[in-house]
């Protein structure tokens, strides 16, 4: 597997499995410089930019915000806070249409910008981060709601805390940008290059890293001319390298980089921290830089509004939560009839309904396609078996197996083919003659195999829980039932203290206080009877009793006997 790559004054690369050469159609945004686009009338912030946990409102509608304020704060530790990208008042806080290749919505909160772009008050800067113990500069991270910024968008500050894996050696610098017409992370490299590197040297201060490897595309010599004079430039020239590797998609996926760097291969369903490394985007360490030393939040990134639907392809410096019409109307509009809107690049991108929707931080191009650049495939045709889809699988996977169980909807068996080692780089859909889009398959695998573990976890914690109740109740009972035994036996060695009292052997009495106190009752009134019959003294009424005073005397002892009777059940339930 192993096809070592030559290039100058760099280490040995390693070449990894397929991959697809493609035309890059680059040069269609970087014509042109990066500005600053307009600030809208509205933002539509989602509050949930990030895997994990959305964020949680902290604003009301009505309420006035700065920009740079926390409008919503994180909900456990897989998640990330929201800002205020600009000033204003918040005027609703609904759901709306989002980007999502789902085309749901999802709960947003839309400031009416009022024009002034007021700062609110930011965190103390950390120039000097070098003797900051890593726990504060993470918080730091979280803070400013950072996440991935080259396409995942998980949080920065989780991926910065390896946790129980071995200590990370290398840190692995993403500045290949693979994909056709994306080239928001080329333009950074050359305008902010300064920046990437003092986020580089942050991030390796965290992580106690020996070294770090930048990887660019060998089609963008602009930016490895900046990065290389940003490195002379700082204190990580004796650790950092930049290394030029060919122009191969998707030579940009995590562990397709790290093998073409370092020849290690991340394990299967593992990350990269369980091999010493960890890698992270360059847009991503900008953002670190502008959050440690100048305490800003991530409120804006780069975007490309490209493909020859747009009159002006660009890259722009965006607010979150800009509407995509409105940078589309910044590029010069539409050129012609576009066939196709997609968020992302034409291979991982997905297509949007509206132009409404929001720009994100997982937001890094708008693509205007026409139908010469996207062409309609036409209907899908049978699998012939060729085997070009596993032939150019970055992943090495078997795409026509996954596929077939897929179809038939055997998700285990496709599970077994390692279904979730795939990137869902289209690769495969790409080259296959037949035109069957193998990603949708592969998606709609994985998404129905969450649900049935999402599915498997509740059925398990409701039969946990229906267990512990039945443990429950049957301790309940036998503690009830030990009660009552005891009480049973304490009441059946009565006689036998009676017995012992006329001679034979036993234990003493043990009396129930109200049956001794009727006792003592009746003595009392048998021994006044036989005094007042020795004294010749009758009783008050010796007249015969009629029926009807007969049974009131009945009814009352049988209402007695019933009284005694409940009272001594009572004690044996106690």
């Amino acid at each position: 597997m192993e096809q070592p790559q030559s290039n100058r004054n760099q280490r040995r690369l390693w070449q990894f499995h397929g991959g697809i050469h493609i035309a890059d159609e680059k040069g269609l945004s970087t014509e042109r410089s990066v500005t600053e686009a307009p600030l809208p009338s509205r933002l539509t912030i989602p509050l949930q930019q990030h895997i994990g946990a959305p964020a949680k409102p902290l604003v009301r509608v009505g309420d006035w915000v700065l920009k740079g304020q926390r409008i919503a704060e994180p909900q456990g530790y897989v998640s990330a806070p929201v800002h205020a990208s600009s000033s204003g008042t918040v005027i609703a806080i609904e759901e709306r249409p989002v980007p999502h290749p789902s085309g749901l919505g999802g709960t947003c909160v839309v400031i009416r910008t009022n024009g002034l772009d007021e700062w609110a008050k930011l965190p103390r800067p950390l120039d000097d981060y070098s003797h900051l113990d890593p726990a504060v500069l993470r918080e730091r991270i979280r803070w400013a709601g950072i996440v991935g910024l080259g396409g995942a968008a998980f949080p920065t500050s989780v991926k910065l805390n390896p946790g129980l894996h071995q200590p990370i050696q290398t840190l692995i610098v993403n500045g290949a940008e693979c994909e056709p017409y994306i080239s928001c992370d080329d333009m950074l490299m050359r305008a902010c290059s300064e920046r990437i590197v003092q986020g580089t040297s942050i991030v390796m201060h965290m992580l106690g890293a020996r070294e770090c490897l930048i990887g660019i595309e060998n089609n963008k010599p602009e930016a490895i001319e900046a990065m290389q004079r940003a490195v002379a430039q700082s204190d990580l020239e004796e650790s950092t390298r930049i290394c030029t590797i060919p122009t191969l998609y998707p030579s940009g996926g995590e562990k397709q980089l790290i093998y073409i760097l370092t020849g290690k291969e991340v394990p299967t369903d593992g990350i990269p921290a369980q091999i010493g490394v960890l890698c992270q985007n360059v847009a991503t360490l900008a953002a670190v830089a502008d959050a440690v030393i100048e305490g800003k939040p991530l409120i804006s990134r780069y975007v490309t509004l490209s493909g020859r639907g747009i009159k002006e392809p660009r890259n722009l410096e965006v607010l979150i939560g800009t509407p995509v019409g409105n940078l589309i109307q910044t590029a010069g509009g539409f050129d012609g009839e576009v066939s196709k809107l997609i968020l992302g690049g034409p291979m991982m991108g997905f297509a949007l309904d509206s132009e409404q929707v929001p720009v994100t931080k997982a937001a890094n191009c708008i693509l205007a396609l026409t139908r010469e650049e996207a062409p309609d495939p036409g209907p899908a045709q049978p699998c012939i078996r060729c085997g070009k889809c596993a032939e150019v699988c970055p992943a090495s996977l078997l795409p026509q197996q996954m596929y077939w169980y897929a179809r038939c909807k055997d998700i285990e068996k496709v599970q077994d083919y390692n279904l979730f080692d795939c990137i869902e780089c289209g690769c495969c859909a790409q080259v296959c003659p037949s035109h069957i889009p193998l990603v949708q398959y592969y998606r709609y695998a994985k998404t129905e195999s969450w649900a049935r573990e999402q599915e498997k976890r509740a059925a398990e914690h409701a039969r946990a829980r229906h267990e512990a109740r039945t443990a429950r109740l049957e301790r309940l009972e036998r503690e009830r039932k030990e009660k009552l035994r005891r009480k049973k036996e304490a009441l059946t060695s009565r006689p036998t203290a009676g017995k012992a009292e006329s001679g034979q052997p036993g234990t003493a009495p043990v009396q129930d206080p109200k049956m001794a106190a009727i006792e003592a009752a009746r003595k009392r009134v048998a021994a006044k009877k036989a005094a007042r019959a020795e004294q010749g003294i009758s009783p008050k009424n010796t007249q015969e009793l009629t029926p009807s005073q007969q049974r009131q005397i009945d009814l009352a002892e049988q209402r007695r006997q019933a009284a005694l009777a409940a009272a001594t059940d009572a004690d044996g339930e106690e």
